[in-house]
């Protein structure tokens, strides 16, 4: 193996590793903010709107 391959291996492992960081890092914190925060407001939206049909 000289260093072209070397190289173009570590480039290679690196990519993979930032992919499987990032792809980990939306699973656990990203996805899960989000729908919490579509849920909290169309809880919010719906709360409102029941007690405007109850005016």
């Amino acid at each position: 193996m000289d260093l072209s391959q070397f190289s173009g291996f570590l480039v290679f492992l690196a990519v993979i590793t930032m992919g499987f960081w990032l792809l980990t890092f939306l699973l656990t914190f990203v996805i899960p903010y989000w729908l919490y925060g579509y849920f909290k407001e169309a809880w919010k939206y719906r709360k409102e709107d029941k007690a405007a049909a109850k005016v």
